[in-house]
């Protein structure tokens, strides 16, 4: 049907006055939304965006300085400690400064590793992933034994009065070490770490250097248990026997460098590497530095037989 062209505009005039009338009531009454911070065009977006940005960027240069510094700080250890060895145990002798009890030394030296991981852990982005939460229990498992297990024995099992302090310095080294290097540790595993790419190798290396990481755990315990006993004995030092020292004259260093072989393992990454390497570096040369001080001391009582710290080789 055709309209008249006067009717026309009536019609397209009353249409528009609808329009108008119904953008006049929508501007007259408008529905007011709380502010939202995260819209692109809000300056609040951008600040918090800005803001963001730089803790990221600023947590992930600090983190790749720290894992530098584990790598640099390796090759001074290992060539510092073949001349000279740290004050305490065997090596014991004046001139490092006050000291401290033993027990009391390993618990507040090692306490940073199980602290810090506990206190940075919640903070990564993996921290409700079950596979975070999985490889971080070996790591909190050895340090609950090292910070507690470890000096709690120590305590009820020494000679009080016979037994040489521990160099409040040479603690104080190794407490910052840990805050190191329990910073790396947990912050991969709780937020650098990339577990979807993973697919299925994730669990074939968990598993498998779960293995290797518990069977060093084994040897590392069962020896420090002995060396403690020997403690108990009174009459000063004596050639440990049975086990793994009918290989190697530190089997306790042995264990705890096949553990941390079995961390790195499982970690796969640089972080687990370099910890597993600055191990070496610390305790290789410790080892043979005991293994020339047993044969000094025993001379021909000592076996002949037995290596430092690696059985059959070293």
């Amino acid at each position: 049907m055709c309209l008249p062209p006067n009717e026309g505009q009536i019609i397209a005039q009353e249409s528009n006055s609808e329009i108008q009338a119904n953008k006049a009531i929508t501007i007259s009454f408008p529905i007011h939304h709380p502010p939202i911070t995260h819209q692109p065009h809000s300056p609040f977006y951008f600040i918090l965006h800005s803001t963001h940005t730089v803790m990221a960027s600023s947590d992930q240069t600090f983190f790749n300085n720290s894992l530098l510094a584990l790598y640099l700080i390796g090759p001074p250890t290992f060539i510092s400690l073949r001349f000279l060895q740290a004050p305490y145990g065997k090596h014991n002798r004046p001139g490092w400064g006050p000291t401290m009890s033993p027990p009391l030394a390993w618990f507040l030296m090692e306490s940073p590793t199980l602290g810090l991981t506990l206190l940075l852990f919640p903070y990564g982005q993996h921290s409700s992933n079950p596979q975070a939460l999985i490889l971080m229990t070996p790591f909190l498992f050895h340090y609950f034994n090292r910070t507690c297990l470890y000096p709690l024995r120590l305590y009820r099992n020494t000679t009080r009065k016979t037994t040489p302090g521990f160099p409040v310095s040479v603690a104080s080294m190794a407490f910052v070490f840990n805050l190191l290097n329990g910073y790396l540790q947990s912050r991969w595993v709780s937020h650098y770490k990339d577990y979807e790419s993973e697919n299925g190798w994730f669990w074939c290396r968990f598993f498998v250097g779960l293995v290797v990481f518990l069977c060093g755990m084994g040897v590392n315990v069962w020896s420090d248990r002995v060396l403690v006993g020997l403690k108990t004995e009174g009459g000063g030092y004596k050639i440990p026997k049975g086990g793994w020292f009918e290989l190697v004259s530190c089997p306790n260093y042995f264990g705890e460098i096949v553990e941390w072989i079995g961390w790195a393992v499982m970690t796969w990454s640089l972080a687990g590497l370099g910890f597993m390497l600055y191990t070496c570096a610390n305790l290789v040369p410790r080892a043979r530095a005991n293994h020339r001080w047993y044969l000094e001391k025993f001379g021909e009582d000592y076996p002949k037989s037995r290596k430092a710290v690696i059985p059959f080789l070293y």
